[in-house]
């Protein structure tokens, strides 16, 4: 049997897999994809993406050319039986650096994300190729692997991350439970293309005669989804003709000009794995959690999942940091991947209420909410979704109580800076694919031990000072600081910031998670710590 070698394997082809791929290339870590399918699906799947998956686009190098193929700034509205909208979500915000609420459709995503795969030398995809089975030890996993021929390899790696969806293989192969419910009712859901109903959203109709669900895609397709209702067959209802029926009944004639790509009922899963992390293998997306969509965050907490558990493990194959720490993707992300499920179910439950009499009593609710400003506000803002905070883990809180306004283990803000010569660009462009320290209006580096700059040296971190917009002596005389970065804060996001944590530092992940807050004169002993849970 044939016998081969690299440093990472990911099992799962599909966009959190492949941004996983490209991760490792970033950190200059040789990685094998194995992917069972010969190519792209033709037709959407997810089509929601949100500011923080698009911000670890950003981080591989892809979200500018992925962007091209988005509708940015969708609203989604919530539509009673009459057809009256009665709530909507429509954010404005970026604090992360992108528009909140984002509209695409995945075989283009994964097209782009293949297409610059390339890029990276050490890592490759492998078409046609399925694991059959999987052990571990104390160095290293072994996988058995049929390649497109039908021939049988090894394959040793010193990690595996399983990204080979919900009916993970790897996660059986490990014997991971998972823990949730299934859904009674299955929904249709219908793609088409030649659309030309004018209605720039997603539309979420509570009709409790027969919820559904309109989505506008880019490039004249969209999504219709239909509650099959109880007693109905569900051949019956995936016909054509009953389709098109369905479809006339809010459109109209119109519906013959729409060319119908494909027709599947879905029943609607809200799982998650007992645990994240096994030895030397993670899962992430919906091999490690399964969502209904009517949050839109699957795709998204995917990708959350690859960027908290990439920087890890180049980490820990390139030596910087402890096997240990691979623990702490499950203690950081499985509570918030949980919370977002719950949050799809709740919504899932206000849009498919099928008595009219509880309906009626909800749309009165939120008639009442939409008369209330700052309720209206967390409404629009789409306030209501769960904020990912890391309260233990690779974070440092220097209080011994958690505070409600504490920012440390929030993602780091995003907003627009002025580098040295003089280009406005996003932070993070500045930041790096490290750890980054950031002092407002101070050099983070001034203070710091030696030990402690040979450390963090290693890690490629960065130290930036932040100044205000304008606060040297001329347009091609900005402030510098000695052996850091100088920035300008041209929008005074990062000003209001600082300004809300009373402290002049932050120090920052590479997954633009906030790993402490804290002042010059305290640094290096923060610094030490933090060095500390990584060792």
């Amino acid at each position: 049997m044939k016998q081969e070698k690299t440093q990472v394997v990911i099992v799962g082809g599909g966009p959190n897999g492949i941004t996983a791929a490209h991760s490792m290339g970033m950190y200059g870590i040789d990685c094998v994809v194995l992917e069972l399918a010969d190519g792209i699906l033709p037709y959407p799947r997810a089509v929601g993406m949100d500011d923080e998956a698009l911000r670890v686009l950003q981080s591989i190098g892809i979200a500018e050319v992925a962007v091209r193929d988005m509708i940015c700034d969708v609203p989604l509205r919530y539509y009673n039986a009459r057809g009256v909208c009665f709530a909507e979500v429509k954010p404005s915000a970026a604090q992360y650096g992108w528009p909140m609420r984002n509209i695409f459709m995945q075989q283009l995503l994964e097209g782009t994300l293949r297409e610059h795969l390339g890029q990276h030398a050490g890592v490759e995809l492998r078409q046609g190729h399925e694991l059959l089975e999987l052990e571990q030890d104390d160095h290293g996993v072994t996988l058995q692997v049929r390649d497109a021929d039908g021939e049988i390899y090894q394959l040793q790696a010193d990690y595996v991350i399983g990204a080979d969806g919900g009916r993970s293989t790897v996660r059986k192969q490990l014997g991971i439970e998972l823990l949730g419910l299934t859904h009674p009712r299955k929904w249709v859901v219908v793609d088409t293309a030649n659309d030309t109903l004018d209605a720039p959203y997603t539309a979420l109709h509570a009709d409790p005669q027969r919820p559904f669900v309109c989505i506008y895609l880019p490039y004249q397709q969209r999504r219709w989804e239909f509650m099959l209702m109880e007693g109905e067959d569900e051949a019956k209802m995936c016909e054509e003709a009953t389709i098109r029926k369905l479809i006339h009944g809010h459109i109209g004639d119109a519906v013959d000009q729409l060319n119908i790509i494909r027709i599947r009922a879905y029943t609607h899963h809200s799982r998650v794995a007992a645990r994240f992390v096994q030895g030397r293998v993670a899962l992430v997306g919906d091999a490690a959690h399964i969502s209904p969509p009517w949050a839109g965050q699957g795709l998204n907490s995917g990708l959350r999942d690859v960027a908290n558990v990439a920087w890890k493990l180049a980490a820990i194959i390139q030596g910087r940091a402890a096997p240990s720490i691979l623990a702490s993707y499950d203690q950081e992300r499985r509570g918030h991947a949980t919370e977002l499920v719950a949050l799809a179910d709740n919504m899932g439950a206000v849009l498919g209420l099928t008595n009219p009499l509880m309906a009626g009593v909800r749309d009165w609710l939120f008639q009442a909410v939409n008369s209330v400003d700052n309720l209206r506000s967390h409404l629009l803002e789409f306030k209501f979704k769960p904020k990912a905070t890391i309260t233990k883990g690779l974070v440092y809180h220097e209080r011994a109580e958690l505070r409600e306004d504490d920012l440390v283990g929030q993602l780091f803000i995003q907003p627009n800076i002025e580098d040295a010569q003089g280009q406005r660009r996003r932070l993070d462009e500045v930041l790096g694919h490290g750890y980054a320290v950031l002092g407002y209006r101070v050099n983070p580096r001034e203070q710091l031990s030696q030990p402690m700059l040979e450390y963090w040296a290693r890690w490629g971190t960065r130290f930036i000072q932040v100044n205000r917009s304008r606060s040297g002596v001329g347009r091609n005389q900005p402030l510098t600081a000695v052996d850091a970065l100088s920035v300008e804060d041209v929008d005074n996001r990062l000003g209001e910031w600082f300004s809300k944590v009373r402290d002049c530092i932050v120090v920052v992940r590479p997954d633009r998670f906030v790993a402490a807050i804290t002042t010059s004169e305290r640094l290096d002993g923060v610094l030490r710590k933090l060095a500390e849970q990584l060792s």
